[in-house]
């Protein structure tokens, strides 16, 4: 049977949304003996409150190029392109962690091209969701509920967890309810999976199934380590090996949300590869682990602290990193202008250098996808007349929406936008297809965003 990896997609379900607790309030320990038996229920009495489902509907929206010989056909005024329209429903999980701002983190995929995010809490209660920003590169996403009485999770040091430690899973998979899992931390820092752009996932055996996405990953104490993510799924199901996004990169990412809107991805300005055994004797170095550095651009970030091409970096802010692309993994999710420490090895003597991270060329496509969803892949700018289309990604979904380079953005629907922000406050509170107008060279159009 061929194994594969897989994001904990949210199950396609059309049922009422439920949420059934998973532990009784009124839960007594067993004894025996007159010896209590060890039970997790004391703990997740007060945690399980802060996890909670997350409902999803939407329309994906396809475009398909109509044949020429179609087109012939019919004559000129024949459309170039088929749009279909499938509307769509799914159930996730998501975890408080700001009670009194009712801030909720998921996964991006749970709510990707949602019109509708539902959120069902603990008590029964169904609240409609704000979607504040999302980072589809690390897939985080920052959701935000009007609420009294939530519970939220502290946060654990997630750069301390090591193999070994306890962890518990919680989460909705499969639409059942609330449901609890145990397991140990069995990795750290696993990437080159191919299942997100940027990878640095706790592996644990704590069972965790489609619908679990966006769940709370706990330690013993009930502090969140992690956001469930992705599975190993041979046959689409639990078979012991699951991944989860660590505490401390989801909040340095939630951090940039809740401060910028989006998310200022830092860059370093380096290329390079893991440090393996052969590079490793060539260097005449005994340490197996870090990130080979090959490349260093000119005036970046790595350049003004005195990175040179050949170091290897083995930690950042003092924390041991096994490969390159936890390197790449941890430098961009911390936000642009962040001070961080490399310690590194060169000419197999250790060396300490810092640098301020510079800021990446997609954090403004990033910040359109943030603005709507089918804006993804465009560079916004204020402009004297409104919001100008810098570049457009191919094959993104502003293109699919039609924008092209140097597209001014004045107007969303019968309102009138002078400037990013204001485009930001027209679509935050828009429900489905909204009307673009747009000044394309002496020309004024409406584009639809669906």
């Amino acid at each position: 049977m061929k194994t594969k990896l897989s994001i904990l997609s949210a199950a396609l379900l059309s049922a009422t949304l439920t949420l059934a607790p998973a532990v009784s309030q009124a839960a007594i320990p067993l004894a025996v003996g007159g010896q209590e038996l060890p039970s997790l229920a004391p703990m997740l009495q007060k945690t399980t409150p802060a996890v909670v489902a997350v409902a999803v509907s939407g329309t994906h929206v396809s475009k398909q190029k109509v044949p020429d010989a179609f087109r012939y056909f019919f004559g000129p005024n024949a459309p170039r392109e088929q749009v279909q329209e499938r509307p769509f429903k799914g159930l996730g999980s998501g975890v408080i962690i700001d009670a009194k701002e009712g801030y909720i983190v998921t996964n991006n995929h749970v709510i990707e091209g949602a019109d509708e995010i539902l959120i069902g809490l603990h008590d029964g209660r169904e609240i409609e969701a704000k979607l504040i920003g999302a980072d589809a590169e690390s897939d985080i996403a920052l959701l935000q509920i009007k609420a009294k009485n939530l519970t939220a999770l502290k946060r654990a040091d997630s750069d301390e967890l090591q193999v070994g430690d306890f962890a518990v899973a919680i989460g909705n998979p499969f639409g059942l309810g609330q449901t609890v899992t145990s397991g140990i931390v069995s990795a750290m820092g696993r990437s080159g999976l191919g299942i997100e752009m940027l990878e640095n996932f706790i592996q644990t055996d704590a069972a965790i199934n489609s619908g679990n996405s966006g769940g709370a990953l706990v330690n013993l104490n009930g502090e969140l380590i992690g956001i469930n993510t992705a599975i190993v799924a041979p046959g689409g199901g639990n078979v012991g090996i699951g991944f989860a996004i660590p505490a401390n990169m989801a909040n340095n990412l939630v951090q940039q949300i809740i401060e910028h809107g989006e998310v200022r991805r830092g860059v370093l300005g380096v290329m390079g590869q893991d440090l393996n055994s052969e590079l490793a004797k060539g260097f005449g170095i005994e340490t197996q682990h870090g990130g080979f550095i090959n490349e260093v651009m000119p005036d970046s970030a790595a350049e003004k602290a005195g990175i040179k091409v050949g170091d290897i970096i083995v930690s950042v802010n003092g924390r041991s990193i096994k490969s390159f692309q936890e390197l790449r993994a941890k430098v961009a999710t911390m936000g642009a202008g962040s001070e961080v420490e490399f310690g590194l090895i060169r000419d197999g003597d250790k060396e300490t250098v810092t640098a301020i991270l510079g800021e990446s060329t997609q954090a403004a496509e990033a910040a359109a996808g943030a603005v709507h969803p089918m804006l993804q892949g465009a560079k916004l700018e204020t402009n004297d007349s409104g919001v100008e289309i810098t570049e457009v990604a191919q094959g993104s979904p502003a293109a699919m929406s039609g924008l092209i380079k140097g597209d001014v953005i004045v107007g969303v629907n019968r309102t009138k936008v002078n400037s990013l922000k204001a485009l930001k406050s027209a679509l935050e509170d828009q429900k489905g297809s909204v009307a673009l107008k747009i000044k394309r060279d002496n020309t004024s159009l409406y584009l639809i965003l669906r």
